[in-house]
């Protein structure tokens, strides 16, 4: 006898609004799918990533109480961390248990979050993993801006290309205006085959309009998906980037503006601390439906 499929939860992250964010299937007892039933529920969702909640490993930091062991699939592949499924996980798990710490074995590694309420809403804090930066070659880069269609003269010189790590891989492209920022319509197989040699979950695009607020875009093509709505992991990527290379000063609260563009507002707040190489990466969320 087959068992019963487990509750397949939707949440949307970095937005209090249903309408804004970016949605997630949750599962908070995967106890019983495998990987192709978990990958099966990700894609007949359609959200950019779901994620799937099982008992932890002994040990993880210690504890047993509110630690889970999670994955998260995008509707073709299994992805290492996903920012966006683990704020809702933790707003699902906190309106059912309270507020709190949590942690997560992820496949990058233990993930705490924090959530808290704040005027009635559910705000999510996850602390990365710790982050890396990485050189990418011009060739990369030339091909990248290809399969975007974008020339080199409408990059932001101060913000030079790199590869970041913060749980996931992303490259890191600076617009010079809104208006490229804006403007986003890419050969998505000519992307997809390039991330996939380089390892990178999204293409994480980005114009500054202040000294602490930027517009992001991310392309997602290796998950099935044009666009990600809000991305919390090339978030905590960006945020390592940006202090790495002074482009923030070291304690930084930065907010990423994300969606906008795809009529699905969200808002990511990126916080560095001095002497922390981890990335703090906060938002609300809420149930759709």
């Amino acid at each position: 006898m087959t068992s019963p499929l487990p509750e397949v939860l939707r949440y949307t992250a970095f937005s209090s609004n249903p309408e804004g964010g970016n949605p997630a299937g949750v599962v908070l007892d995967a106890a019983g799918l495998d990987d192709d039933a978990m990958l099966a529920i990700a894609a007949d969702l359609g959200y950019s990533e779901s994620a799937f909640l099982t008992v932890p490993p002994e040990g993880v930091e210690g504890r047993t109480e509110r630690a889970y062991a999670i994955r998260y699939f995008s509707p073709k592949a299994e992805v290492s961390f996903c920012g966006h499924a683990t704020i809702a996980t933790a707003i699902a798990l906190a309106e059912r248990t309270g507020p709190g710490e949590l942690v997560f074995a992820t496949p990058a590694g233990t993930v705490p979050v924090e959530v808290a309420a704040e005027g009635g809403t559910l705000r999510a804090t996850l602390t990365s993993v710790a982050p890396h930066i990485e050189e990418v070659s011009d060739a990369d880069v030339t091909e990248a801006l290809a399969a975007l269609g974008w020339q080199r003269s409408e990059l932001d010189p101060a913000f030079p290309p790199r590869i970041a790590f913060a749980g996931a891989r992303h490259l890191i492209l600076a617009a010079a205006t809104r208006a490229r920022l804006a403007d986003l319509a890419y050969d998505f197989a000519r992307l997809e085959t390039l991330m996939h040699r380089l390892d990178l979950t999204t293409v994480q695009l980005v114009w500054r309009e202040s000294d602490t607020v930027f517009h992001v875009r991310d392309p997602f093509p290796v998950g099935g998906v044009v666009e990600d709505p809000a991305t919390g992991a090339a978030a905590a990527a960006f945020g390592a980037y940006a202090r790495e290379l002074g482009l923030v000063p070291e304690q930084s609260v930065l907010t990423l503006r994300q969606g906008e563009d795809m009529g699905r507002p969200g808002e990511l707040t990126v916080t560095l601390r001095a002497g922390d190489p981890r990335v703090r990466v906060s938002g609300a969320g809420t149930p759709i439906g």
